[in-house]
Formats: C-alpha cells, structure tokens, sequence
C-alpha cells in the first residue's frame, strides 16, 4: 500500500476496492458473453460427442478390468459338510 492509502479510512478503501471489483466482473461477464458463449454454441455438440467416445472408452477399459482382477465365486459348500 501507498503511504497515502494508509491515511484514507477503512471505509473508502473498501468502497474503492468493490467499485474495481464490480468493473472486474462487468469485464468478464461480457467476455464470456461475447467470446465463450458463441463459441460453446458453434462447438457444444462436438464437444459432447468427444467426450461421449472418452467416456465409452473409459467404460470399456473399467469392464475389462473388473473382469481381469475379480474372482470367480468360491463354489458351494457340499450338503452334507458340518456347518461351522
């Protein structure tokens, strides 16, 4: 901080401080309005269909794994056997 900031009170500071802010958020709201939003827009369902193929794959890979490391059930106990 300025020496001449830390002569203004609190008060001012942080009224100063939420004006930049406001200003900040006006700024990215519209950049997302005017960039993001159109770009989602052209792109979105490319972008979802890519990421369906990544997702099928990875429940693929999932699949052939539990079916790789799970065993197989014990078999039954036999009818006459003590029961524990």
């Amino acid at each position: 901080m300025a020496t001449g900031d830390s002569k203004r009170p609190w008060a001012q500071q942080l009224r100063d401080a939420a004006a930049h802010l406001e200003t900040d958020l006006k700024n990215v709201v519209k950049y997302l309005n005017d960039e993001v939003v159109p770009e989602v827009r052209r792109n979105g369902s490319e972008a979802l269909r890519a990421a369906a193929v990544e997702l099928h794959r990875l429940a693929q890979r999932m699949d052939d794994h539990a079916r790789r490391t799970s065993a197989p059930p014990p078999p039954p106990p036999p009818k006459d056997a003590p029961k524990p």
